[in-house]
This record gives C-alpha cells, structure tokens and sequence, in this order.
C-alpha cells in the first residue's frame, strides 16, 4: 500500500466555511500533498495562498484516513490527512453558508469535520499563530 501524507484547512469566515473543486470536479475541504521536508502547517498556508484566501490558524482539527484502490496504478493507497481550523481574513468566492457546504460535499468524513470543527471555531476563538 502506498501511503500519501496530506495538510488541509477547515477555513470559516463567519459561519461560512471554504471548499474546493478536485480534478474530478467534486468539491471538498481544501487539501494539499506533503512533499519531503515540509511541515503540515506550511502545506496549508501555501495552499491557502494559492486559493487566494488569507487566513490565520485557531487549532488543530485533527486527522483523517481513506484507503481506495487505484485502476491507473493497479495498486491500493491510504490517504492520511492533518487538518487545521482557520479563520479566514479575506474570502474568495469558494465560501458557503455550511448547510450548503453539507449538500456539495459527498465525503462524510468531511461533513463530520466540518460539523465538529466549526463547534470547536465558535466555542474557542484563541488563535494559535505559531503553528
């Protein structure tokens, strides 16, 4: 099994919250790969800066894994993910009222973050800017 490492971002503005498109055009919590050497939190600000989108950090959201065999590769792989809870300062037009965002994504694992995350965001709003 080919295991990937991964760094997202839970970002809220208000009680809106951030996603993004896949390349399978299927939107989700924002995510990008860790290459060799880099931190997780420096994966989500660089991905936060390419989605145009400034944003501070509150905390950790914690992790998720999926596994899925992939056709191309004929090999399996396991997707480890670490997510942060942010605040967005600037939005972009990828931001939605989380009801909506609960309708767009298809991944339960995702809704359940953002659920459990945005309960963490309003009940505690110290900001952890040393990640």
């Amino acid at each position: 099994m080919i295991v990937r490492n991964y760094a997202g971002g839970v970002v809220f503005s208000g009680d809106r919250v951030l996603l993004s498109k896949n390349e399978k055009d299927k939107w989700m919590l924002p995510k990008s790969k860790i290459s060799n050497g880099e931190l997780s939190n420096e994966v989500v600000k660089r991905k936060m800066k390419e989605s145009g989108v400034l944003a501070e950090f509150v905390s950790t959201a914690g992790y998720t894994n999926y596994e899925y065999f992939s056709n191309p590769h004929q090999k399996p792989f396991c997707n480890k993910i670490t997510w942060y809870i942010m605040k967005a300062q600037k939005e972009n037009e990828n931001f939605f009222k989380i009801d909506e965002a609960m309708k767009l994504i298809e991944e339960s694992q995702e809704k359940s973050l953002i659920n459990l995350s945005f309960k963490k965001y309003t009940g505690e709003e110290t900001m952890f800017n040393s990640l």
